[in-house]
């Protein structure tokens, strides 16, 4: 069964690598949106703000919690035993975000010091592309290892004949 584990493993990788690279999608896709549909308190409109995921290491499963008792106690220091990642969740990035003198436009502040600027999210497409390389490299890894099970299953098959 622990080959089923290492494919298991491998999945959640790429099930949150999917949801990463949805994610900075997303985030370039909204590079220039200036309206979030919220209001600041001075009454402004509040920009797009760049999203990123929380991941998590998910614990292995194991047979029962009598089982994980017994081999904690026995090893007495802790090891851990890979059960793949999860997304736990999305966060928006505290950046500031990016002023823009034009105050033509629309959403330009109106009041303040800031009057006249406009609010550009707090995307930046070179950072958004190398987290989209980064995503796509770790996704392939995981696509690697998954092959690399059904090779060596296809071996130990091979084996018995």
């Amino acid at each position: 069964m622990r080959f089923l584990s290492a494919v298991d493993t491998s999945a959640s990788g790429l099930t949150a690598q999917r949801l990463r690279m949805d994610i900075i999608s997303n985030n370039l896709a909204n590079v220039n949106t200036t309206r979030s549909g919220s209001l600041d308190p001075d009454g402004n409109v509040i920009p797009y703000r760049r999203q990123l995921p929380v991941f998590m290491a998910r614990p292995a499963a194991t047979g029962s919690f009598d089982l994980a008792l017994a081999e904690a106690i026995v090893r007495q220091t802790p090891v851990y035993q890979g059960g793949g990642v999860r997304v736990v969740s999305i966060v928006d990035d505290q950046a500031s975000f990016k002023l823009v003198y034009d105050p033509q436009h629309p959403d330009a502040i109106r009041n303040g010091p800031e009057a006249g600027y406009v609010r550009l999210p707090n995307v930046n497409p070179v950072t958004e592309m190398v987290d989209m390389i980064s995503a796509t490299r770790a996704y392939e890894a995981n696509v690697t290892a998954i092959n690399a099970v059904k090779t060596m299953a296809a071996k130990a098959l091979e084996i018995g004949r």
